[in-house]
């Protein structure tokens, strides 16, 4: 590609995003949308050049021209509440929209393994005293201490599950595969087992509260992971080392967010779980904030994707045309 032809057929939009970004303080609502849609114009030009790798100057003039239009479109220099703001409201969201379809899958990949396992071992007593003897099955399912060990139990495992999901993607994403298929066969048996011995609504008391929440933020490290795995493996257009890195700073991003999501999680299963309240109310409560959770990812997710900003400040989009 010949990048002269390319810088002359666009400076024309250069200069103007330059304009509007020296007069942002005074800018009409149109011509706010306008340099909204500039910044994105000029971060897909700076990737083809990128791309094209074959001029450093043009690069550097591109790149300090985005950060100052990126500056004028989030603010960036807006301090402490301001930086927290935009990670709750444009970084973590968007992140998590980006990596919707390998959460679904992830999700329910591991709900179709948990189910058919615990199926498997509600209709087996072999399986059943095999795993568990009955005795044991009576003192750790049948006593209120076993309820709250087994919740707290639960959270402390996810937790780590989370963890190892998300930072072992980078191994080809073959130990998060691992995790999440001993995950779900945990869920299966102790549920199977609880079914199996008359304790199934016990069981979905416990975990349905909190646990909608916890294993919805499980599912998003794995995915997280898996496209990182993914990622070493086939990088698309990108070069792999650009790559890797815009997928270890969102896998970073969305670490310090579920950060957060376990915290609402703990929260639940500490007052909730454990509360005297109704069955039905508890699992509400559960339903409320995993919609809520849901919800949010979306709404500011696709807000955050439609206005073409990411959690990357340090690259270009994702994808972007390599010629044109």
């Amino acid at each position: 590609m010949d990048l002269a032809v390319y810088a002359a057929a666009h400076e024309a939009e250069w200069r103007r995003l330059d304009d509007l970004v020296k007069r942002r303080r005074r800018l009409s609502g149109a011509e706010i949308d306008e340099l909204v849609a500039l910044y994105q114009q000029t971060t897909t030009h700076l990737s083809v050049v990128q791309s094209a790798g074959q001029d450093p100057i043009l690069v550097a003039a591109l790149s300090s021209r985005v950060a100052r239009a990126r500056a004028a479109v989030v603010g960036a220099s807006t301090p402490g509440w301001g930086m927290v703001a935009r990670f709750a409201l444009v970084s973590f969201p968007a992140m998590a929209y980006r990596a919707r379809w390998w959460w679904l899958g992830t999700a329910a990949g591991s709900l179709v393994v948990a189910v058919i396992i615990g199926w498997w071992v509600a209709r087996s007593a072999q399986v059943q005293a095999a795993l568990l003897p009955p005795a044991q099955v009576s003192k750790h399912y049948y006593s209120q201490y076993a309820a709250t060990s087994f919740a707290a139990e639960v959270w402390t495992h996810n937790v780590w599950v989370a963890a190892e999901s998300l930072i072992f993607g980078i191994l080809l994403g073959l130990p998060t595969l691992w995790l999440l298929l001993s995950n779900a066969s945990n869920i299966g048996v102790v549920g199977g087992l609880m079914i199996a011995h008359g304790r199934g609504v016990l069981f979905f008391a416990l975990i349905l509260p909190h646990g909608m929440l916890e294993l919805t933020a499980v599912f998003l490290a794995a995915a997280t992971g898996l496209r990182l795995g993914w990622t070493v493996i086939d990088p698309g257009p990108r070069p792999r080392a650009r790559a890797l890195a815009e997928e270890g700073r969102a896998s970073i991003t969305i670490a310090l967010g579920l950060i957060v999501v376990l915290l609402v999680s703990g929260l639940i299963e500490a007052f909730v779980t454990p509360s005297p309240l109704a069955t039905w109310a508890r699992i509400l409560i559960g339903v409320a904030a995993e919609a809520a959770f849901l919800g949010y990812v979306m709404v500011a997710g696709r807000r955050a994707q439609s206005a073409g900003l990411t959690a990357d400040m340090a690259e270009a989009p994702e994808v972007a045309p390599v010629a044109g």
